[in-house]
């Protein structure tokens, strides 16, 4: 990172829990060793509206023009732990403001213990929900940077691709569409999603500041357009008041 100090208002995030299964240590190979900087596909067209339970009682796999219908977020997983045959584990994340270089959260997953496995059975949540707390600084950014490193178990990953939609209450804000290309067998891999947020209004700022959980995403993962995870999350941006 450069050595840009933090603004004193920094949109900084506090009491995150979660992002992803916990990744058991292996030897895993370095997709490379360079940061790939993936942007969203910008000629992106919603399909047809669709519902949760459409999706749910549907014949055939869910495809990502099947979740770009979603109006809403869903409420529930739109599929299992188990379908992750792939064994992607997320290891570490870090979200950074690109105008300043200031990084505004960073984790990294703790190593894989026996109790992981007995709490992701007890819970079928475990591992696939975070929720974040920034101020409302947060808000204003323009554009951010979400540095995510994963491995892959012994299968090769062909199109494996991430489509994000973020909503206040029943409202869409922003669909984000991400191609991570192919990840070969038993690697260590790392790229930056650029994330270019819309302006909003100051009505819309406020009450979203003012109704904390209320922003949340769902995160679907594709691997040759069948959906193998799905991740959800929800936002507060009252912190620091």
């Amino acid at each position: 990172m450069s050595g840009t100090k933090a603004r004193s208002d920094a949109p900084v995030a506090e009491n995150v829990s979660g992002h992803g299964a916990a990744a058991p240590p292996r030897a895993a190979k370095t997709g490379g060793g360079v940061l790939k900087r993936l942007k969203s596909r910008r000629s992106q067209l919603d399909s047809r509206p669709v519902t949760e339970e459409d999706l749910r009682t549907q014949s055939g796999p869910i495809t990502p023009e099947d979740v770009l219908g979603l109006r809403v977020a869903t409420r529930g997983y739109l599929c299992k732990p188990e379908d992750n045959i792939y064994n992607v584990d997320f290891v570490r994340f870090k979200i950074r403001d690109l105008e300043t270089g200031t990084v505004l959260f960073e984790i990294a997953k703790p190593p894989h213990t026996e109790d992981d496995e007995e709490n992701r059975e007890a819970d079928a949540s475990a591992g696939r929900f975070v929720r974040y707390q920034f101020t409302p600084a947060f808000l204003r950014l323009r554009t951010v940077g979400a540095t995510v490193e994963f491995t892959v178990g012994n299968r090769p990953l062909n199109n494996f691709r991430m489509i994000e939609r973020h909503y206040f209450r029943d409202q869409l804000l922003k669909s984000f569409d991400f191609d991570f290309g192919f990840c070969i067998p038993n690697s260590r891999n790392t790229c930056e999603h650029i994330y270019e947020f819309p302006q909003l209004s100051e009505s819309l700022v406020r009450q979203m500041v003012e109704c904390p959980c209320e922003t949340r995403s769902d995160s679907f993962y594709f691997v040759e357009n069948r959906l193998v995870m799905h991740n959800k999350a929800d936002y507060a941006y009252n912190g620091g008041q």
